[in-house]
């Protein structure tokens, strides 16, 4: 049966993106995937590059915020950063939640090369996390 995932950030601009396209990837058919924040923000010009970087391709991804999937019986609700976890701890949900905070790399700082250094390094966490959590929890 195909699982309901939704990935939560605080604006729904960069990690949750990223966690966005890497389980849509690592998934396939086995769940339908979504991403909100308790904010919105747009999508990070950055987060997109980064993503493409490693073929992946979330150019069309739009910043949605949580209210907008209200009606939606999720299976797993991610938060991929502690203020997410903070503001919307009473998600109205029977899903199992997970948490894993991962760097903001919109606040780094310095050149567009070291900017771009840590949104490579938080892309890698984040492929680790949702390739483990796609083997963990969506696999058959």
């Amino acid at each position: 049966m195909k699982k309901n995932v939704l990935v939560l950030c605080t604006g729904n601009s960069c990690r949750s993106q990223m966690a966005e396209g890497y389980l849509k990837t690592f998934a396939g058919e086995a769940a339908d995937i979504y991403s909100a924040g308790v904010e919105t923000h747009g999508v990070n010009p950055r987060a997109i590059k980064a993503m493409a970087d490693d073929s992946v391709d979330i150019s069309d991804h739009t910043s949605n915020h949580v209210d907008e999937y209200n009606g939606i019986p999720f299976d797993y609700v991610i938060t991929v950063c502690d203020n997410a976890k903070e503001r919307c701890p009473y998600f109205p949900t029977e899903a199992t939640k997970l948490h894993h905070n991962f760097p903001d790399p919109a606040k780094a700082t310095g050149s567009e090369e070291e900017i771009m250094m840590e949104f490579g390094k938080t892309r890698q966490m984040i492929k680790d996390y949702m390739k483990d959590f796609v083997e963990k929890y969506l696999s058959n």
